[in-house]
C-alpha cells in the first residue's frame, strides 16, 4: 500500500507538494500555539494567512519551478512591508533550494541558490528580526548562508545518486539485451550447425534410394527377388529420409513461426480460384493458361501460385480502380507466369511489395529461375517469372 501510495504521488506532484506545503503551515501552527502568547506574531489568523502565503510557492516547485522561486523571493517584502516573518518562509526556501538542486543542472541549481539566499542575506543584514534574542547581523547572514549550502549539498547529493541509479539501470538493460542478442545468436548458430548436418544426412539417403532405384531397373527383369529386397530398401531408406527432414524444418523453424498446416499446398489449379476471390473483392482479373501443364514438382506449382497470389495481392491493395491479367504458360523446359495491371501501382514513397518481393525473389531463385518486377511503359505494374522445369514423368505411364 505504501509503494502504491507513494507511485501515485510520483505521478501527481501538484497533491503532494500541496500535501508537504499543508505540512510546512501546520507545523508553523503548532510552533506558535507552543510558544508563550507574547512572542505570537500579531493576531493568529492573519498570522495564519501570511504563513499560507508563504508556503503557497511549494505547491508549484516541480511543475513551475521558476515561478516558485521568483514568488518565495518576493514573499522577502513582507518583513519590510507588514513586518511579518513567518517561519514557513524560510522552510519554503530550503524546500525550493533542495528541489532546484536535485532536479536541475549544477548550473541552474547554483544560480537557483544564489537567487534564493542572496536577497535573504541583504534582508537580514539591514533588518534583523526582531523577537529574538540579540544577535550580530553577521551571525544572521552566516547561519542563513550555512542553511542555504546545506540544502544545496543535500539537493545535489540526491540528484548525483540518481543519476547513478539510471546509469545503472541503463547500463544493466543494455548488458541484458546484449546478453540476450549473444544466446540467440549460439541458438541460431547451432540450428544452422544441426541444419548442416542433417542436410548432409538426407543428402545421403537421397543418393543411396538414386542408385538403388536404378539397380532395381537393371536387375528387376532377371532377378525379381534381388529387385524386391532392393525395393524394401529404398522404401526404408525413404522412411528415414522423411523422418530427418522432419527434424531439418523443426531446426529451421523459429519460435515466432507458427506451425504449419496440415492441409494440402496449393498449385495450378488453384489459380482459378485464387482469381475468383480477387474478382469478388472488386478487381476484375483475366486469367489466361497456354500449353500443357504436365506433371510438375510440387515445389514448382506452388511458386506458381504464391507469385500471382502475392502480384493480385498487391494490385488489389495499390492499382486503385484497375483491372489486371494473369498469364501462365508451360513449356518443355520452362513455366512462364505474367501478372499484370492498368493502375497506378505502389506510391514512390512506400515499400513496393513489402515482404512479398522478397520471398518471391527466394522461391524463384531457388528452382534457377529469374523474376522481373516494375513499371510498364505507359502505365501500370507487372510481375513476370520464369522457372526452368525438368517434367516429372506420368505416374500413368510406364
Amino acid at each position: 500500500m505504501g509503494n502504491g501510495l507513494r507511485r501515485w504521488l510520483r505521478r501527481n506532484p501538484l497533491v503532494g507538494d500541496a500535501l508537504l506545503a499543508v505540512g510546512l503551515v501546520l507545523g508553523e501552527i503548532v510552533f506558535t500555539l507552543l510558544t508563550p502568547r507574547e512572542f505570537w506574531p500579531g493576531p493568529l489568523p492573519a498570522a495564519l494567512g501570511w504563513s499560507v502565503l508563504c508556503a503557497a510557492p511549494v505547491v508549484v516547485r516541480r511543475v513551475a519551478p521558476w515561478p516558485a522561486l521568483l514568488a518565495a523571493v518576493a514573499t522577502l517584502l513582507l518583513p519590510i512591508v507588514v513586518e511579518v516573518s513567518p517561519t514557513t518562509q524560510s522552510f519554503t526556501l530550503v524546500v525550493l533550494t533542495y528541489t532546484m538542486a536535485a532536479h536541475q543542472p549544477t548550473r541552474r541549481a547554483l544560480v537557483a541558490a544564489v537567487v534564493l539566499w542572496l536577497p535573504v542575506a541583504v534582508v537580514n543584514a539591514l533588518l534583523p528580526p526582531e523577537g529574538i534574542p540579540q544577535v550580530g547581523s553577521a551571525f544572521l547572514v552566516a547561519n542563513n548562508i550555512l542553511v542555504g549550502i546545506v540544502s544545496f549539498s543535500v539537493g545535489r547529493t540526491v540528484h548525483a545518486r540518481r543519476t547513478s541509479t539510471e546509469a545503472l539501470r541503463e547500463r544493466a538493460r543494455v548488458a541484458e539485451a546484449n546478453q540476450r542478442a549473444l544466446a540467440e545468436q549460439a541458438v541460431a548458430d547451432e540450428r544452422r550447425r544441426i541444419a548442416r548436418e542433417l542436410h548432409d544426412v538426407v543428402a545421403h539417403h537421397v543418393s543411396v534410394m538414386g542408385v538403388l532405384a536404378t539397380g532395381v531397373r537393371r536387375v528387376l527383369r532377371r532377378d525379381p527377388d534381388s529387385a524386391d529386397e532392393a525395393i524394401a530398401t529404398i522404401e526404408e531408406t525413404s522412411r528415414a529420409t522423411l523422418r530427418e527432414l522432419r527434424r531439418l524444418l523443426d531446426v529451421l523453424r523459429t519460435e515466432a513461426e507458427p506451425a504449419a498446416e496440415l492441409a494440402p499446398q496449393p498449385g495450378i489449379a488453384g489459380i482459378e480460384a485464387l482469381a475468383d476471390q480477387v474478382r469478388e473483392a472488386g478487381l476484375p482479373v483475366t486469367l489466361s493458361v497456354t500449353g500443357v501443364p504436365g506433371h510438375l514438382e510440387e515445389g514448382v506449382a506452388l511458386t506458381v501460385y504464391r507469385i500471382v497470389q502475392e502480384a493480385l495481392t498487391n494490385a488489389l491493395k495499390h492499382a486503385g480502380t484497375a483491372t489486371a491479367r494473369v498469364r501462365v504458360g508451360f513449356t518443355a523446359d520452362a513455366v512462364e507466369v505474367e501478372v499484370t495491371d492498368t493502375g497506378r501501382g505502389p506510391s514512390p514513397g512506400t515499400d513496393q511489395v513489402g515482404h512479398g518481393l522478397v520471398g518471391m525473389r527466394e522461391r524463384v531463385g531457388l528452382y534457377g529461375g529469374i523474376l522481373h518486377i516494375g513499371a510498364r511503359t505507359g502505365g501500370g505494374y507487372r510481375v513476370y517469372a520464369r522457372i526452368p522445369v525438368e517434367p516429372l514423368p506420368d505416374p500413368g505411364r510406364r
